[in-house]
């Protein structure tokens, strides 16, 4: 029988309460999704960029009933937990951020996260009014079964690169009852060693180029690594060359590295 929601969200908190690393790749559609599943890994999440492009939009356009649907797709696909990337959770005022996380939960989610960054002013919340919307995204997360609410400092995405400020601002999402603390461009291992000793809960770190392997992110102490987009990205990049190849050469050398029969038999 398909694991359901209770049994989901269960084990997706055991994953962050056990000592040890897990990770939690990004699929963009019930496909990719699949294929993580068969991959082995403990969870997935969803990618807004990912997600995003699938429908032919950028990253920060997609709307609530557009990703509910998503999410939806995502959990019938696969038995394991699903956190979600769901942004600003799609509201300004403190009851439509709990109603978001009351929405994903009915779609299916183990988990989801709240973001600091607010696309319509370009500019980074307050931390006092970042922190309230946490709070209400929590209280909203841990209500039944609870789910894992991570909260995002976007910082470094958006070059603000004070650390002490980031830092700040996780312990304060945490204290405002955050399970699992995300600051996304991080790649220095002093700096993740500086976060994970401040904030003193489990913490997510987005797996790229110039960071350091799962292995040692795992002995600075980080708990979670997820992919975010790059996963997608690296599929939509593959599928550009392999189109430029066929039209400026007229060649298909691109196939050769296409997904295997007995993959493609097993996942899917």
């Amino acid at each position: 029988m398909p694991a359901s929601t209770a049994e989901r969200r269960a084990r997706f908190r055991e994953l962050h309460a056990q000592e040890g690393i897990f990770v939690m790749p990004n699929p963009w559609d019930a496909g990719s999704a699949r294929l993580l599943a068969w991959c082995g890994f403990p969870a997935l999440a969803t990618t807004s960029a990912g997600f995003a492009w699938t429908l032919g939009k950028d990253d920060q356009s997609v709307t609530r009933a557009e990703l509910l649907d998503h999410v939806e797709r995502l959990s019938a696909a696969t038995d394991l937990p699903l956190n979600v990337d769901s942004e600003r959770l799609f509201a300004e005022d403190l009851a439509g951020v709990g109603e978001t996380v009351r929405l994903l939960g009915e779609a299916g989610a183990a988990g989801c996260s709240i973001e600091d960054y607010d696309p319509a002013t370009r500019s980074i919340d307050p931390v006092e009014r970042a922190a309230e919307r946490v709070a209400a995204a929590a209280a909203a997360a841990h209500a039944g079964d609870p789910m894992v609410l991570t909260a995002r400092a976007e910082n470094l995405l958006y070059g603000h690169a004070d650390l002490d400020d980031t830092i700040a601002r996780l312990v304060a999402y945490r204290e405002a009852g955050a399970d699992c603390l995300y600051a996304p461009g991080l790649v220095r291992a002093d700096d993740i060693r500086a976060v994970v000793a401040a904030v003193d809960a489990p913490l997510n770190v987005l797996a790229l180029p110039p960071g350091p392997p799962v292995a040692e992110l795992g002995a600075l102490g980080v708990r979670r690594v997820s992919t975010g987009s790059l996963l997608a990205g690296a599929a939509y990049g593959a599928m550009l060359a392999g189109a430029m190849e066929l039209r400026d050469a007229g060649t298909s050398a691109y196939g050769r590295a296409g997904l295997p029969r007995d993959v493609r038999a097993a996942a899917f």
